[in-house]
């Protein structure tokens, strides 16, 4: 017995080094012409390539080809098992009790290693992931940023839904999916190898129609799980659309409810509870519907490979007994054949059983894809010309049109010294914001060359101010950094734009948009110049909020902390114009007409 378990050993590894050297040839031709060939290919080359670069790191390189170890160790320990399983069972059928007690040693280190290696290969598995994952957040909200493709996005002409989604949600599926589909698919491979040997070993002729087949069995399960396998992909095909569809319906659902949940105040003013509940519903019942869908549909498919999987157990069975009936051959040989077929049964329908996994990970693919293409896109449409210069603003030939191709703005000329102010004046839809957009360069319908202050040394302020997560003292600093060290001056900034009261609370976290009025968090809008102090500020009507008499103090506030600064402001008021030297009026249909203002309240 001690002999045979050894050459049962060597005969193991020697069909397992065949079969992991095949399989690795096959599966990096796979997926070298999959990447070359194929659609999903250049989509997966498109988000893992540079991470796999050996230029960048081998780190990934040399992680995975450790998995892919773990993987063909995997298989032969099922190799062993398997011929455990023969040994064992011929001894309990042989009553040989020095066998049974060996083998079960046998066991216990095989067990052993078993387990130490699956703790081993979560851990790697968990690592490599988490890092991969943890890159391409990176790159993608980096490439989202670049360009300000985040803003410009919504200017193409098919924007990419619920780009949040696809940053943490679809991140986390396409790493997962690629680590488990290819050691999967590498894993059947190398199975499907090494049990097919055992398979032929095991497996004797068969007569079929009068026609002696040889090692039937071996034929019998690759026609078997074959023709299932095309069966299941006619079946599986529509899942792709349906999970892409899932995926963008449920972030609907979401966004939906966290607008609610952002505008709470407006709509229980409206009363609209109604309106917003059918807005609801209406978006929960579109995603319920695919739901539904994706139910019928993998009925179809779980069943039909269900039904598959279980004729699969008894099939070697019945190939089996006659022989073993006959006494041709032992307990241990049926029980080791029956494995080695499900083994090769499994193997073989990795691919048909992961249809639905993979329909998942296409749709994944698509997302990311999408967005990425997207933000190039979006990176990549026109914007006035910016120069940096210091202390001064220079418009020079801008045009703004609207999406349309209507003019606004033509032919602008401008140019602002140090200390001077702009007021931009018109009527409603004149283009007024839609010019302070194009001198940030962010408004894609806009053509030119705008010279002025770059950075933290331009300050924007709209209508509604924007305050970030986190404490007081990062909302004041904003985009500048927030320090302990700074209080002092935040403090001080607080107490001129009367907001006092919130001098000791500089360090609390709260969502300050919320707790704050919107005359509160212009007047912190102010602080915030105050705290910076840039050199040019762009005010887009930044104190509708407040009254004339709190205008009048922040604007003369300003003059006098700032004499330096530009100013820039879009306005109605006509007590504006006290605190601006020029004013620019514009009609909307491309005229404009710069005028100089006369009784300009000077810097103190």
């Amino acid at each position: 017995m001690d002999m045979n378990w050894h050459q049962a050993l060597q005969e193991s590894l020697r069909w397992l080094a065949i079969a992991s050297s095949i399989t690795l040839v096959c599966f990096t031709v796979c997926a070298l012409l999959a990447v070359r060939h194929t659609r999903w290919g250049a989509q997966f080359w498109q988000l893992a390539g540079p991470y796999f670069s050996w230029r960048r790191s081998w780190r990934p390189l040399l992680a995975f080809a450790l998995l892919l170890v773990l993987t063909l160790f995997s298989v032969r320990l099922n190799v062993l098992f398997s011929f455990w399983y023969n040994g064992f069972y011929s001894a309990l059928q042989a009553l040989d009790q020095a066998a049974f007690w060996y083998l079960l040693g046998v066991f216990a280190v095989l067990a052993s290693i078993h387990v130490l290696r699956s703790l081993f290969t979560f851990y790697v598995t968990q690592a490599f992931n988490i890092r991969w994952r943890v890159w391409l957040t990176e790159r993608l909200t980096a490439d989202w940023m670049h360009g300000d493709a985040y803003y410009r996005g919504q200017f193409l002409a098919e924007p990419v839904d619920n780009p949040d989604q696809r940053i943490e949600l679809d991140v986390n599926a396409f790493v997962t999916g690629s680590v488990s589909l290819a050691l999967g698919a590498v894993s059947a491979l190398v199975s499907l190898v090494a049990f097919t040997g055992i398979l032929w070993g095991l497996s004797a002729p068969l007569a079929v129609a009068g026609v002696e087949v040889p090692r039937a069995m071996v034929f019998a399960v690759y026609v078997y799980v074959l023709i299932a396998t095309w069966i299941a992909f006619r079946l599986g095909q529509p899942l792709i659309r349906l999970n892409f569809l899932n995926e963008k319906f449920t972030a609907n659902f979401r966004y939906a409810l966290m607008r609610l949940r952002e505008n709470a105040e407006n709509i229980a003013f409206y009363q609209g509870a109604q309106v917003e509940r059918g807005t609801l519903l209406g978006r929960f019942f579109t995603l319920i519907g695919n739901a539904w869908a994706l139910v019928f549909r993998n009925l179809k498919f779980s069943g039909f490979n269900l039904g598959v999987s279980q004729v699969a157990v008894v099939f070697p069975f019945i190939l089996q007994a006659p022989r073993f009936f006959s006494g041709a051959i032992k307990l241990g040989d049926v029980m080791q054949t029956a494995q080695a077929f499900g083994q090769v049964q499994d193997s073989l329908s990795f691919f048909r059983e992961s249809y639905d996994t993979f329909a998942q990970y296409r749709a994944t693919l698509d997302r990311l894809t999408g967005f990425l293409d997207a933000n190039q896109q979006a990176g990549g449409l026109p914007r006035v010309s910016t120069v940096e210069q210091a202390h001064a603003l220079d418009i020079l030939g801008l045009q703004v049109l609207r999406p349309d191709g209507h003019a606004l703005i033509a032919d602008l000329h401008l140019n602002l010294q140090a200390g001077q102010a702009l007021l931009i004046k018109g009527p409603s839809g004149s283009g007024k914001t839609t010019l302070l957009r194009a001198l940030a360069g962010l408004w894609p319908y806009a053509e030119g060359e705008v010279r002025r202050p770059l950075g933290q040394q331009a300050l924007f302020l709209a209508q509604r101010p924007y305050l970030p997560l986190g404490d007081l003292r990062t909302a004041i600093a904003y985009p500048a950094a927030g320090l302990p060290a700074d209080d002092a001056r935040m403090q001080q900034a607080l107490a001129q734009v009367n907001l006092a009261h919130l001098v000791e609370r500089l360090g609390e976290q709260r969502d300050w948009a919320r707790i704050l009025s919107i005359g509160e968090q212009q007047r912190l809008a102010f602080a915030r110049v105050l705290f910076n102090r840039p050199q040019v500020v762009f005010l887009d009507e930044s104190t509708s909020a407040m009254d004339e008499g709190l205008e009048h103090a922040l604007y003369g506030l300003l003059r006098r902390e700032m004499p330096g600064s530009l100013l820039v402001s879009v306005g109605h008021r006509s007590t504006l114009a006290g605190f601006h030297s020029h004013r620019l009026e514009v009609d909307g249909q491309g005229g404009w007409a710069l005028l100089q203002q006369q009784g300009v309240q000077a810097p103190a």
